[in-house]
Parts: C-alpha cells; sequence; structure tokens
C-alpha cells in the first residue's frame, strides 16, 4: 500500500498523545516529619536527588507530625513514600493498637539509620531518671508520630501511666525545646537522629544545662511485650552541646516505606538511586552515613520488602524472604 503524505500525517497525529504521555512526569510525595527533626532534611534531600536522577520524576517532599502520619498519608493513597519507624510500621502492617481498623498495605523499600530515644530535660527540673517524670509536664510528641507510641511505652514499662503520672503535652521537638526554654515543660520525648536540630538549639541557649536522661534499663520489658523491635544503644558524648557523657537509651530502627502498589520499576529506581547517590543525602545530614547495605534484612526492616526492592538488593548478592 502506498503511503502519501496525508497518511503520513495522521499517523503521527495518532501517536502524538502517546508519545506525550510517555514525556509526562510523574509526580510522587515523600512523607517526612517535623522541621525540627532528621525526616524533613532528609526526606528533602532525598526528593532532590530522585527528581534530578530519574527520568520524568516529580519528587516533592512535605513536613509532617511523623511516622504515624506518614503511614495514614500512604494508607490514604495522599503519600508516595514516607520515613517511619519500624514499631508504628508494623503496628500499621498488622492494624492493631494504634492502627487498629487502619490496616495499610506496606512495604518497606530499605533500612535507614537508627532512630534513638531522647529523654530531654535541663538542670534545675529534679529529674534524673524515668520515674523522676511523675508529676511533671512532658511532651510525649506530637498527636500522630511514633515518638508518642514509643514514649507510651517507656513510661508503661517503668511504671507510669502516660495519662494520668504526667501532666502530658503533645509537642513536636522544636516546640517542646522553646517550651522548656520558656520554662513552660519539664521534660520532652524525642525518637530521631543523632544530632537532632531542636536539641541541638537547646544544648546551645545560653544560662541552660543540658541533660539527656538514661533509659537502657527499659528495654528488656519492651521486647518482652512487643517483641525485638527496640535495642540498647547509647547517644555519644558530645553529640549535643553541654553533654558531657554517653546517654544509654533505648533504640529503634527507621524505613522508608511505600505503598505495597507501587510498581516493582519505581521501587526500584528509587532504592538504586538511594545508594547510587548516598554521598549527596551524607551532605543534607550525616545520619545518611548510615545507609549500608549490611542493614538490609528481614528481621531490620520487620516488614516485608517491596518486590522492586528486594530484585535491586538481589542484584547486589542479598537475599531478602
Amino acid at each position: 500500500m502506498k503511503i502519501n503524505k496525508s497518511m503520513l500525517l495522521a499517523l503521527w497525529i495518532l501517536a502524538l498523545p502517546m508519545s506525550l504521555s510517555a514525556q509526562e512526569k510523574k509526580n510522587i510525595f515523600v512523607a517526612t516529619g517535623p522541621t525540627a527533626g532528621v525526616y524533613y532534611p532528609l526526606g528533602g534531600g532525598l526528593a532532590d536527588i530522585l527528581t534530578k536522577n530519574i527520568p520524568n520524576l516529580n519528587a516533592t517532599a512535605g513536613t509532617t507530625d511523623g511516622s504515624m502520619a506518614n503511614l495514614l498519608l500512604i494508607g490514604q493513597g495522599n503519600a508516595d513514600v514516607g520515613f517511619t519507624m519500624t514499631d508504628a510500621a508494623w503496628d500499621a502492617y498488622k492494624g492493631q493498637d494504634k492502627f487498629k481498623g487502619k490496616q495499610v498495605p506496606l512495604r518497606a523499600l530499605m533500612v535507614l539509620y537508627p532512630n534513638r530515644m531522647h529523654v530531654v530535660t535541663i538542670e534545675g527540673t529534679g529529674i534524673d531518671k524515668i520515674s523522676d517524670l511523675k508529676g511533671k509536664r512532658v511532651s510525649t510528641g506530637a498527636p500522630n508520630s511514633a515518638t508518642q507510641i514509643m514514649a507510651y511505652r517507656v513510661l508503661e514499662a517503668n511504671g507510669l501511666d502516660p495519662e494520668k503520672d504526667i501532666i502530658r503535652e503533645r509537642l513536636d521537638p522544636g516546640k517542646s525545646a522553646d517550651a522548656i526554654k520558656d520554662r513552660k515543660l519539664d521534660a520532652f520525648f524525642w525518637v530521631g537522629g543523632v544530632p537532632t536540630p531542636a536539641v541541638t538549639d537547646l544544648g546551645a541557649t545560653p544560662g541552660i544545662k543540658l541533660k539527656l536522661i538514661d533509659h537502657e534499663d527499659s528495654q528488656p520489658a519492651l521486647v518482652k511485650k512487643y517483641g525485638p523491635l527496640y535495642v540498647k544503644d547509647a547517644i555519644p558524648p558530645k553529640a549535643y552541646p553541654g553533654q558531657d557523657k554517653p546517654n544509654a537509651i533505648v533504640t529503634v530502627w527507621n524505613v522508608l516505606v511505600v505503598n505495597q502498589n507501587m510498581s516493582d520499576e519505581m521501587a526500584h529506581a528509587i532504592v538504586k538511586t538511594i545508594f547510587d547517590r548516598k554521598e549527596d543525602l551524607v551532605r543534607v545530614h550525616k545520619e545518611a552515613q548510615n545507609l549500608n547495605y549490611k542493614f538490609q534484612t528481614n528481621a531490620a526492616a520487620v516488614i516485608p520488602f517491596h518486590p522492586g526492592a528486594k530484585k535491586y538488593f538481589a542484584e547486589k548478592g542479598i537475599k531478602l524472604d
């Protein structure tokens, strides 16, 4: 059949929408955390490297209350990628505790870095151990945060009722630090990377002596009740201004998670780009130094890995169930 110019033009017009659609950018939203924490800057850095290195992808990061909020956003289809602690991720995956009736079809992309529980106060409050929090004004974290979940668990492990034994506030780390400076708060819980800007700022405030409360003895009770989600750890001395000795704590891992419906190709591309551009993230926050193949295990992630992530790690010789 002889094809004339008119037919060629018609064929070109028919093909045009398909060609254009192939070039359209896909938009994804990365749910992070409070601006005074670590999720927020890392999430911004992550969105930037994904946008620059994955063709036709536009990634945007936004602040949230933290893990629980991120998991709910993913479940609602309002976020594509989220930072979370493994204890909150496990509850969301199983549809239990705070997620009862709100089960989220989660999958892990990768294990990120250890999230360290901070119990923050200052000299002069009379707080030297967790039991001293009784009757004090204490922030247990923002309402939709994994900090709140873990704070409640640590308090209960020490025989305190979070609803009755403290004067409870629900503030993010930045507002908590400001409230302590104004003497409107005695202590606050925060689970995050080290250093966390809000804690650094509090320690550097003239006339204030930062004090971090040891609580590693809470770990056996936490493991007995919730399983091997928590490990003993320490915040090293000098991590914060005025911190002269190690702070013996309980730590939980962070994971990067997505809805199970994300395509294998997208999940693979995100994980590959993160590891390929790791040094770019380290320049954003030094916790990114902990992004390591050796931490990519089923035990650390707690929830199942996404098939696209499993494919990437298999290419690196890491076999995951």
